[in-house]
């Protein structure tokens, strides 16, 4: 009797664990593998190996607003025969599933944590290979920018549990927000209405600043670059008189609009460089309006990593910025995904997989 008690209680016990959930799975979920940016595809060869390779090329494209070439993703590939258990707990997955006889259209699908836990896996669903190669070269931009908030949400929640609290409380000092970056970050200098941090090798670095609002005409390529030029040469200066940062060619600067927690973003990506010297690098920006305050906020990250990849690093970055939190602002940990693709439940991504 007491062996049937505590076998009972152990069952119990078990169900309970697995009715546990952490950010909606199971506690019981295995983690994840692969590295960051480490994208798993699973698809035939008639798929991967005909003459566009349309979604290789997809993943392989550059990361946009580097000096230099850095794709986008570590690609690994997988035919479905092979797709097995140790394959799906991949972080990000891509399942393409071309049926003529299961589809009249090419749509994609995504579900989280189906296996492991982070996890993102997007099904691509066509006719036919046409029709599939056609489709994921129009909408590239799109699967890129899928996994890359994915991992951009890992980021996010490390940055959570373990950030620079030096800068959150001089972030807070100064312009009453709060932000997390990176902790080896360790250095920081102020000016007026300005906040500029960097690690000790001076690799890593974030700036913000603020000044009032004007009218919508703020969010314009060209008042970015001469409001950045004019900060930067008065808080970042070189180490010789006529020496300080600017932006390198306004014509390589790339805008476009984001949606952070709700509100209008401008996001800015490109070069910047020392005048009169040698030094340079790139930079991404979100420009942001405080209404509450009348004022505008910019928080910006850059590296300086001669002759290496700057890539990994600017995507820490690029991460750090959208846990900006404005005075208004309740707290918002996660950057959505996007809402042109339907979210499955993972019972339905299953079956899919499993074809």
């Amino acid at each position: 009797m007491r062996h049937f008690n505590f076998c009972l209680s152990l069952v119990l016990a078990v169900l309970v664990l697995a009715s546990c959930k952490s950010d909606g799975k199971s506690i019981l979920t295995p983690n994840s593998s692969g590295r960051p940016y480490e994208v798993l595809v699973v698809a035939e060869d008639n798929c991967w190996m005909s003459p566009d390779s349309a979604l290789y090329h997809v993943l392989d494209s550059d990361v946009p607003g580097l000096p230099q070439s850095e794709r986008s993703f570590r690609i690994s590939r997988v035919r479905p025969a092979y797709y097995d258990r140790s394959m799906r707990l991949f972080r990000n997955i891509v399942v393409v599933d071309i049926n003529p006889n299961s589809y009249t259209q090419t749509k994609f699908k995504y579900s989280r944590n189906v296996y492991a836990a982070p996890q993102m896996i997007m099904t691509i669903q066509a006719p036919n290979q046409t029709e599939f190669a056609e489709y994921v070269s129009r909408n590239g931009r799109l699967i890129v920018d899928f996994f890359t908030r994915a991992e951009m949400n890992r980021e996010i929640n490390l940055l959570e549990e373990k950030h620079n609290h030096m800068i959150s409380a001089k972030a807070g000092s100064l312009f009453d927000c709060d932000i997390w970056m990176p902790v080896e970050m360790e250095s920081a200098k102020t000016g007026k209405d300005f906040l500029w941090a960097s690690t000790n090798l001076n690799d890593m670095n974030f700036v913000m600043y603020s000044f009032p609002f004007r009218d919508h005409n703020t969010f314009t390529k060209e008042y970015f670059i001469h409001k950045r030029d004019s900060v930067m040469q008065i808080n970042i200066p070189g180490s010789r008189a006529g020496m300080y940062m600017e932006t390198a060619d306004s014509a390589f600067v790339e805008v476009r609009s984001l949606g952070i927690k709700g509100d209008y973003t401008f996001e800015a990506r490109g070069l910047w460089e020392m005048k009169n010297d040698a030094m340079g690098g790139p930079f991404v920006s979100h420009m942001r309006v405080d209404r509450a305050n009348a004022r505008v906020i910019v928080v910006e990250g850059f590296v300086y990593n001669p002759g290496k990849l700057k890539r990994d690093q600017m995507r820490k970055l690029n991460a750090a910025l959208y846990t900006l939190r404005l005075p208004s602002e309740k707290k918002v940990n996660s950057i959505p995904q996007d809402v042109a693709l339907e979210e499955v439940q993972p019972q339905k991504d299953v079956e899919i997989n499993n074809k």
